[in-house]
């Protein structure tokens, strides 16, 4: 026997940790597994989407962020839980009255994984990168806004814009934008180097990748010495993870409508959070029936979105009417402009001259939502006359063909990019929606620093996307974190797609 009266700080902490963890497993409510990772300083996560590159400057998928973003790759600046932006890799920053000069001073002796200085020629060589004609950047819009980036010294860097863009510091916080070096950029899809609070460790296709903490990180250390993620596509699957102690924590859980068996179980928490989830039945706007207003809304009319939200079976979710979701300050509730109306749905199409019968392509990603989405979505276009086929893609197939050939008729997707409205002034974004007058309302949002003006008109251009229907908005769904009692530090509101683990610790 023997007493942590005779031990102090952190290994007294970590014993009584130990010691609760042993006491739950003797009860029932913890695994063998569980008070393992306690002991050795690591921890399991749960991701949905298994990515098939871990560079984010090259590929949109979330899977990449969730695993890379804040734990191997950091930006000029960041985002905490509220969706703040703060310094990062940039301590300071001066804007010029115009509003096109951006000088940012470095952070000094910051250095990549593989021992290479961040300086400002990193910087430039990574936004160069980013908004080059050959860029395969999936927010290459934004950097094609960089007229020059110069470097007055080593750790002072200066960025001109052509235009006046207000969003252009926080998206400078998104995966996008992170900062890598020329030495190691081209070898980032497979063994990701950044300047982040952990090191990659490894990377078994299809089933986890691991991370260490980085002994040389800049700023504050990491609490943890390992992280491993591991992917699920089925969520019952998933759930048993939790159960049997593969997993710690599992930060947006693939199947609220199962959360019930933790809540009942005193192994667990489980919380519900938020972040900018916009699920909608896009459309490829370049097809000539979709080029057609009166289709698109007839589709608008002919699915009873209430029902496929309550279908979902999740507390909290949402019928949303454009795109913008309800944790973003300028959401206006725009749900009701198209109203479940079959009748009117049949209406539109003959008068667009759609002939019964015809038929569509929808085409899901591998994600549960989608699945169970497109399923209700297909069901209710047959009902006003439309011959709908569902195809299921692996997610690099449908990246490469939704996203990056845009050979879609209709696809079921969320969008997880924060404030990401400014993707329907992009005229050859993969849904290829190309109308002036929103453009201009983008246009003069962006050039607008005042935050009221800036509300009226991101309200405007709200308004504007929920009567032109170029998508068909579906619902939005909040978080479901479930984690072990004693894991802590794990963000529940999420303003971005990622998983920030550089301060989760195991606790009391």
């Amino acid at each position: 026997m023997f007493s942590t009266a005779t031990l102090h700080g952190p290994q007294k902490t970590g014993l009584k940790i130990i010691l609760g963890l042993m006491l739950s497993y003797a009860l029932g409510d913890v695994s063998p597994s569980a008070i393992a990772s306690a002991q050795d300083g690591s921890i399991a996560v749960g991701v949905n989407i298994s990515p098939a590159t871990l560079d984010p400057t090259t590929n949109p998928s979330e899977g990449i962020r969730n695993v890379t973003y804040a734990n191997i790759y950091e930006g000029l600046t960041a985002v905490d839980e509220q969706g703040a932006v703060h310094p990062l890799l940039a301590q300071s920053w001066s804007v010029s009255a115009d509003g096109v000069h951006y000088t940012f001073a470095l952070h000094p002796n910051v250095q990549f994984h593989d021992g290479t200085p961040l300086t400002c020629a990193t910087v430039k060589f990574s936004l160069d990168r980013a908004r080059a004609p050959e860029s395969l950047n999936p927010q290459k819009q934004i950097f094609e806004n960089i007229q020059d980036v110069s470097c007055p010294s080593d750790l002072s860097v200066l960025v001109t814009l052509k235009v006046v863009h207000a969003s252009f510091l926080s998206e400078l916080a998104w995966a996008d934008a992170v900062i890598v070096a020329p030495q190691s950029a081209a070898g980032n899809a497979q063994h990701p180097i950044g300047t982040g609070p952990f090191v990659f460790k490894d990377w078994k296709r299809a089933e986890s990748i691991t991370l260490e903490k980085n002994p040389a990180y800049w700023g504050s250390p990491a609490k943890l010495k390992t992280v491993i993620f591991r992917f699920y596509t089925d969520p019952l699957a998933a759930a048993n993870a939790l159960l049997d102690g593969q997993l710690d924590a599992y930060p947006s859980f693939p199947a609220p409508e199962m959360a019930a068996r933790f809540t009942q179980n005193s192994a667990f928490v489980v919380k519900q959070g938020i972040a900018p989830f916009k699920s909608m039945l896009a459309l490829n706007n370049r097809r000539k029936l979709f080029a057609q207003p009166l289709v698109r809304q007839a589709l608008a009319y002919a699915l009873d979105r209430a029902g496929i939200t309550e279908a979902m079976d999740i507390p909290g979710a949402l019928v949303l009417g454009s795109h913008m979701s309800p944790e973003n300050q300028n959401y206006t509730d725009l749900s009701t402009v198209y109203p479940y109306n079959p009748a009117k749905a049949k209406a539109l199409l003959k008068q667009a001259g759609v002939e019964p019968g015809t038929r569509l392509k929808l085409v899901l990603p591998p994600i549960a939502y989608a699945h169970t989405t497109g399923e209700l979505v297909a069901a209710y276009l047959e009902q006003i006359g439309l011959n709908v086929t569902i195809t299921q893609l692996e997610w690099p197939a449908w990246l490469a063909q939704v996203f990056g050939h845009h050979d879609f008729d209709m696809t079921v997707i969320a969008h997880t990019e924060p404030d990401d409205i400014g993707i329907y002034a992009r005229k050859d974004y993969y849904f290829g929606y190309n109308n002036p007058d929103f453009q201009a309302l983008y246009a003069a949002y962006e050039a607008e620093q005042d935050p009221a003006k800036r509300h009226t008109l991101s309200v405007q251009m709200q308004e504007k996307l929920a009567h032109d229907v170029p998508n068909i908005f579906l619902f939005f769904v909040p978080r479901t974190n479930i984690a072990r009692r004693e894991v802590k530090g794990l963000w529940n509101r999420l303003p971005l797609p990622a998983t920030p683990m550089s301060t989760v610790f195991w606790g009391q």
